[in-house]
């Protein structure tokens, strides 16, 4: 499997876990900062939640490493949360936007 495959297979993966707060998956909500797969399969995603007092700030992670550690090719995943940049809601996607009434 070449690296565009599992990119976008992780990608399916992610945009099957939502914020409970907001109906939109965390990929479309720009959570997501980046993934980076390593030769060996181990995935690293850097991302943000919405606000450091989001309630899902200890869970949220966790279920994104179990997930993404499902698709093959993967072997293992690490979940980074960064707080820069500051997320907002100019970070999500065309269809989040619409989704959410922004457009």
């Amino acid at each position: 499997m070449d690296h565009t495959e599992l990119d976008n297979n992780i990608i399916a993966m992610l945009k099957t876990i939502y914020d409970p707060e907001i109906p939109v998956d965390i990929y479309e909500l720009g959570l997501v900062y980046s993934i980076d797969v390593n030769d060996d399969g181990h995935t690293t995603i850097t991302m943000t939640l919405t606000s450091p007092s989001c309630p899902v700030a200890e869970t949220l992670p966790v279920e994104v490493e179990e997930k993404v550690a499902t698709v093959e090719g993967v072997n293992g995943c690490k979940v980074e949360i960064t707080w820069e940049p500051p997320w907002d809601k100019s970070m999500m996607s065309e269809e989040a936007m619409l989704e959410l009434g922004f457009l």
